[in-house]
């Protein structure tokens, strides 16, 4: 029996690209990486722990914040080269800049535009 990690197409970094979406609102929140020990312990913690590429570094996503995504189902599409994480967003924040979404820019013509609000200013999320 192989190991369920071993069916993932990880990138030639060995990486996959992991899209957080709520799990009640199927609403997706961001996209962050997984390696292989952030995915075994995301599963193992029952929350999102990612690959910081910027950092080099595993990042559980709400250690600083607080905001703390809870795991409730993983998904592997079709070419075993994207994870869907299923979650609970604590705290309503996935986003470091304060919003809900990191997805919160439209192209209305030509120009992107915010179209969410800040919920809470990222200087007093992310104090000291």
């Amino acid at each position: 029996m192989s190991n369920w990690l071993d069916e993932i197409k990880w990138d030639s970094n060995g990486l996959i690209p992991a899209i957080a979406q709520d799990y009640k609102t199927e609403r997706i929140l961001m996209m962050a990486w997984l390696n292989r020990e952030a995915l075994e312990l995301t599963v193992k913690e029952q929350r999102a722990i990612y690959w910081s590429r910027s950092r080099a570094k595993l990042w559980r996503k709400g250690e600083e914040s607080g905001h703390i995504q809870k795991l409730h189902e993983i998904r592997l599409d079709c070419d075993a080269d994207v994870i869907i994480l299923r979650v609970e967003q604590m705290g309503d924040i996935a986003c470091h800049t304060g919003r809900h979404s990191c997805f919160y820019r439209v192209l209305i013509d030509g120009q992107w535009q915010t179209v969410e609000p800040v919920i809470k200013n990222p200087h007093d999320i992310y104090q000291g």
